[in-house]
């Protein structure tokens, strides 16, 4: 089977979707594996890494297209590409199929099977695949630095002759997992951590972390079969908005990680909440790419706000991009190996399979996957 990585095209994407040590278990299991001449660039890796590891180098993108059984990439493909693709080829990447309609409507006009890493469904078996979770968990630990790194005072508490200096308060909104890293996070850099979610079945483990759970009832919540919050009322939001702008007087420093997939983010922190916040205090916006939870981020912006620093910065895994790459690398390596045959060294798209009919949005020239198709209304 031949598997082809091309370079990302995506502006400011310095993620891969392939390493070196991927490379070694494809091919050790019996896959051909070629990639784009200077796919590793942006991390410092030369054609040569990739070669070492057992991938062919090609610098001809369109000709490698035509020919790849399957393609693998991180960001949406670009039309071209998928015009160079042959028909029945197994296209692997992020697809945000709840918003890209064109695409997914191309994709099997195209004839490809477009698998979707968004879509990987939330079981045990699948965890070891979930790259959504993994690229969370970098997100949480880089909106920490970038809370740190522009808010004027320090994190922790120190005693120094001149005096104690007190611990800077953060306050996180949202505990799945980019929110629990962040906690993580800031707890480790000495600060007075408090969180909240919409889900009290967290609250154990914010507790575990050494933060303090900010309780609010909203009545009746709680999360999807997958381990999303599930999307609050109207009155629901009013109540948690109030009991976020007392938290948020009070903070130095708050990360909002609040999304629902697949639909816009909710706005938390409304304009009169940010008003109410101590000038030189910092907000990071986690879902500014979905929408944003704070009313006037702006997409890879700060915005000021009555002395309020607003961090509208998107792709925060990409500022972290090694680690990034090689967990990413690490979730598509475990899908692929998941569902290869070892007798016949081939990917079998076995659509009997749970996970395969979860993340599996186009094939045989029709869109398939149930969910994207009430959504898009097929």
């Amino acid at each position: 089977m031949y598997i082809f990585v091309p370079k990302e095209t995506e502006s400011g994407e310095t993620r891969i979707p392939i390493m070196p040590a991927s490379i070694k278990k494809l091919v050790k299991a019996g896959a051909r594996l070629a990639v784009e001449s200077g796919i590793g660039l942006s991390l410092g890796l030369q054609d040569e890494a990739f070669q070492e590891a057992g991938a062919e180098v090609v610098d001809h993108r369109p000709d490698a297209l035509r020919e790849a059984d399957m393609v693998l990439r991180l960001r949406k493909p670009p039309r071209d590409d998928l015009s160079s693709m042959k028909r029945g080829a197994i296209q692997v990447s992020y697809l945000d199929p709840f918003n890209e309609a064109e695409l997914i409507r191309a994709c099997a006009d195209a004839g490809i099977s477009a698998i979707s890493m968004e879509m990987i469904p939330r079981t045990t078996i699948a965890q070891k695949m979930d790259a959504l979770s993994s690229q969370a968990n970098l997100a949480g630990y880089v909106a920490v630095l970038l809370a740190a790194e522009n808010l004027p005072r320090i994190f922790p508490m120190m005693m120094t002759p001149s005096g104690t200096i007190t611990p800077s308060r953060v306050f996180v909104i949202g505990a799945g997992v980019a929110g629990l890293q962040a906690i993580a996070t800031a707890k480790r850099l000495g600060a007075r951590v408090e969180a909240f979610d919409t889900r009290p079945v967290v609250e154990e483990q914010v507790q575990s972390l050494g933060a303090k759970f900010i309780k609010v009832d909203l009545g009746e919540t709680g999360q999807t079969k997958d381990g999303y919050a599930k999307a609050l009322t109207e009155e629901q939001l009013a109540i948690q908005r109030e009991a976020m702008a007392k938290a948020c007087a009070q903070a130095d420093a708050v990360i909002t990680t609040a999304q629902v997939f697949g639909r816009k983010a909710p706005v938390i922190l409304t304009k009169e909440i940010v008003e109410r916040m101590k000038p030189g205090s910092v907000i990071v916006d986690m879902a500014v790419e979905t929408g944003g939870n704070v009313e006037g981020s702006r997409l890879h912006e700060i915005v000021e706000v009555n002395g309020v620093k607003i961090i509208g910065y998107g792709n925060l895994p990409a500022r972290v991009p090694v680690h990034a790459s090689e967990m990413y690398a690490n979730n598509v390596t475990n899908f692929i190996e998941h569902f290869w045959d070892k007798e016949n060294k081939t990917f079998v798209l076995n659509q009997d399979d749970e996970i395969i009919r979860g993340c599996l949005i186009t094939h045989d020239g029709a869109v398939v996957n149930n969910t994207i198709r009430d959504a898009l209304g097929l």
